[in-house]
Order: C-alpha cells, then structure tokens, then sequence
C-alpha cells in the first residue's frame, strides 16, 4: 500500500513544478518533500521524475503514478460528497416481496422513478424465509414479508394486510362449495400453495373445509411462477389459494370464481429490515410509499 501522503506530495509537485512552491502549499520543507518523492520512488521501484538543472521531468512510470494519484484524489472528493448526501430521492433501494405483492408494488416503484430520475429500484420476488436470508446477508436492505420473524436480529413494523382468496375455475361458481367438489376440481400447486391452504380452511368460516385433509388433495398441476397459476385455473384445470393482488392484476379475471367466504382471512404485511442497521433516508421514501399501497 503506497502511502497516501507521498502521493499527494508527488501530485503536488507535478502540478506546481516546483520544489519550493510545492512545501509551501503542503506546509513542509524543500527537503521534506525531496524524502516524500524518494521513499515514493524506493516503494514503486522505480525513479519517477528525471532532475536537470533545477528542474524535472516526469519518467514514463512517473506519469502512470501520478494518474494513480489523480484517481486516488476523485476518489476520495466523491466519497466525502457522497457521504454527506443522503437525499431522499436518490441511490438505489434493495427490496424484496411476495411474487403477489410486487405485481402491486413494482408499477408505483416505477411511478416513483419517474418523478425522481435518480431514485433506482432492485425488486426481488421471494418467499418469507429467502427475504430473511437476504436481509441477514445484506443482499437486500428491506423486505415485504407476512410472518413476523421471531428472531430479534429484525426489525418488523406492521403495515397493513391483504385478502387470501379460494379460485375456482368459473363454471364452479353455481356449485355448493364442498371437500368433494375440490376434490373433484383438482389443486394446481405452487410454492405458498399448502400454507395458503392450511390458514383459508381453518379460518375462512366453512366448518367443512376445515376439515379437509390438503395433503390427499389431487394435484392436476404445479407452477412456481406466480403468473401462470391463474391461467391453470382460468382455463378449468384446478383451484387454488393466491393473496388478493395476484386476482387484480390478471388479465382473464372474468373466467375466475372467486369464493366470498364467511369470513375473510387475511395475511398481515409487515416491513423488515435490521434491528441495529440504518437504512439511508431514501428508504423513508419508500415506506411512505408501502403504507399508502396497503391502506
């Protein structure tokens, strides 16, 4: 690591040509300066300028070290800037929800971005446990997830809710709603299927599909992308469990039946992040934005 002092000394006195000129503005000796440019020398390995008459020429190695030293010096001017701006409108933002949930969230991101050219948006699609790990491993920096974690290494703040919705295909719409007829009708499954399933039975208010044993469901298909499950279902082939934001944004809605329980189960939506880390001021914006999208 070539000191950062003797750099700045051999920059100085490129940029002045002068010895003298060059320990005024630093604030040192002439001879300091000569030690400077000897141990930077000594540590490169080679002679960096070429003396003559009392005055000098850069060698070929002097001029690859002294753009080092340029470098060196934007770096550091754009790391003091950056440090001392934390704008609520720019940098980019690591998030991470439910496939459901972006299909909600990514368009007012995009909305966001328009308004504020350099405010920059890293969306992940992932289940609970992927968006914990990532938070821990500080690929992302906040997360959209519907179990509060028990683990005190996050911090959850609670900021809405969204409907689980039972979707059969639409010629299900005049049938009693029994364990035979799902039977009959056929599971397409995917990722969240079976706990979507276990939490609408037990809490949507029919005592009969509570009942109802999931895992001896038939399974007519499975799909593990989030817009192709409704097309199944849409097309006749099976039901299945999906949050409420997923229904509003495809596209054949017409050819869904959507089941109006006898109560309505919901998934809570917390926002996660870590407990001792501080996000930068940005993610206040985008916050903002989450309360509002889940009022």
């Amino acid at each position: 690591m070539i000191n950062p002092q003797w750099l700045m000394t051999f920059k100085t006195l490129i940029e002045t040509g002068h010895f003298t000129q060059t320990a005024e503005l630093l604030h040192m000796t002439q001879p300091g300066v000569s030690q400077h440019i000897k141990k930077l020398e000594q540590a490169c390995g080679y002679p960096l300028i070429t003396r003559y008459n009392k005055q000098f020429e850069m060698t070929e190695q002097g001029r690859l070290v002294y753009q080092y030293a340029e470098q060196q010096t934007y770096q550091y001017q754009t790391l003091m800037n950056d440090l001392q701006t934390d704008s609520p409108y720019e940098g980019t933002c690591k998030l991470a929800c439910s496939g459901s949930f972006a299909l909600s969230l990514y368009p007012q991101l995009l909305h966001l971005q328009q308004q504020h050219s350099k405010l920059y948006f890293h969306l992940e699609a992932a289940p609970n446990h992927k968006i914990l790990d990532n938070i821990e491993s500080n690929t992302i920096d906040m997360g959209i997830v519907t179990q509060q974690p028990v683990n005190d290494l996050f911090k959850t703040t609670l900021i809405g809710q969204e409907a689980l919705c039972l979707v059969l295909p639409l010629h299900y719409k005049d049938h009693n709603l029994t364990d035979e007829t799902l039977t009959t009708c056929g599971l397409i499954d995917h990722p969240d299927a079976q706990y979507y399933l276990s939490k609408y039975f037990l809490h949507c208010g029919h005592k009969h599909l509570a009942a109802v044993k999931i895992e001896q469901l038939p399974i007519t298909s499975y799909i593990n992308q989030l817009n192709q499950i409704l097309v199944a279902v849409a097309e006749g082939i099976g039901f299945t469990v999906l949050p409420q934001s997923a229904i509003d944004h495809f596209t054949n809605k017409h050819k869904l039946y959507v089941v109006s329980p006898p109560k309505l189960v919901t998934e809570q939506l917390f926002i996660i992040q870590k407990q001792h880390r501080q996000l930068p001021i940005r993610y206040q914006t985008v916050t903002s934005l989450l309360t509002s999208l889940c009022q």
